[in-house]
């Protein structure tokens, strides 16, 4: 990250380099222009209103666009307002059942890219932040289009790509065909959600955005199905900010501020999984004032266990006759 934004040459440049200077030529963006701290901030917030317009527009037109094999309506007004400024301000807020309300193709052109841009643009501000405590008397913080810019092509794209190849090995969907119905053992129908999950997966988790393809937070099976893939859906949520300390402090050369900050960072990790950890165990309070059990202690789920194992003989049996 710290040779990205202070442009030196990296293992990707062969490959990736093409890609940056077509993105420059098209969007007639300067490489080597320095902007002031308004210029700069006025980059960020004019990219904003406008990718929050479109991704607005996409929502309230799904119905007529392809990629949408459940039929599913278009989007409310005022959903679809929420959630674009939502996803924007890389909050992600989804008050709404992704797989009843969104198509394939908002999921992927709409919010799956605002994944891609809220995250860059947080780098993009942190690189500026950077170069405010380096340049002492520089009047220029760098250029946001092509802080934005190599924070996509060379750091989130590529990890993207490689860790949504990974997540589909171990069993994260990622498809476009319809959704699937299902008959259970009752005799009910089940209709399982299908759709590009893995590839959204990935870039919600590297730029610390929430919710996700079923708003389930990786505890759905689709999204997070062995114990693997939530290992390295945890590292994902950790990467970019643990690598900012070492970019602060490689930028400007300030190794010993880089450290104390990579250091801070660290230490505050523990204390807060012992608190979380703590309260996750502890059940929640208001439903065992109503009698229900949240918290089975290891006693008995070793009996339930014990019990389960001696009635399953029976069953199985009747099913075999």
């Amino acid at each position: 990250m710290a040779r990205v934004f202070q442009g030196e040459r990296t293992f990707l440049h062969p490959v990736l380099r093409p890609l940056e200077n077509l993105i420059y030529r098209i969007c007639g963006i300067e490489e080597a222009a320095e902007q002031s701290w308004k210029r700069y901030a006025g980059g960020a917030l004019v990219f904003s209103a406008v990718g929050m317009l479109l991704t607005y527009l996409l929502m309230r037109v799904q119905q007529w666009l392809p990629w949408n094999p459940q039929g599913l309506g278009n989007v409310a007004a005022d959903l679809s307002w929420n959630t674009a400024a939502s996803f924007t301000t890389n909050t992600n807020w989804q008050s709404y059942t992704p797989e009843t309300t969104m198509s394939y193709l908002t999921e992927m052109a709409a919010l799956a890219t605002h994944n891609f841009f809220s995250a860059a643009m947080g780098m993009a501000v942190a690189i500026a932040v950077v170069r405010g405590f380096s340049r002492h008397s520089s009047k220029t913080l760098g250029n946001f289009w092509v802080d934005f810019t190599r924070s996509i092509v060379y750091i989130l794209l590529p990890l993207s790509i490689v860790v949504a190849l990974l997540l589909c090995s171990q069993g994260v969907i990622q498809n476009l065909h319809p959704y699937t119905k299902a008959a259970t053992l009752e005799g009910a129908v089940q209709t399982l959600p299908q759709g590009p999950a893995a590839s959204q997966e990935v870039i919600k988790l590297l730029g610390t955005n929430g919710g996700g393809f079923l708003n389930a937070n990786s505890a759905h099976p689709y999204e997070n199905p062995t114990p693997f893939t939530n290992f390295i859906q945890m590292l994902l949520i950790f990467v970019i900010p643990a690598g900012l300390t070492y970019t602060f402090g490689k930028n400007g050369e300030r190794h010993a501020a880089g450290l104390g900050a990579a250091g801070r960072h660290d230490s505050a990790v523990p204390g807060r999984r012992v608190v979380v950890y703590s309260a996750e165990q502890g059940g929640n309070p208001i439903l065992a004032k109503r009698g229900l059990q949240t918290q089975a202690t290891a006693t008995q789920r070793a009996a339930t266990w014990k019990g389960r194992k001696s009635a399953s003989a029976s069953p199985i049996r009747r099913c075999s006759r």
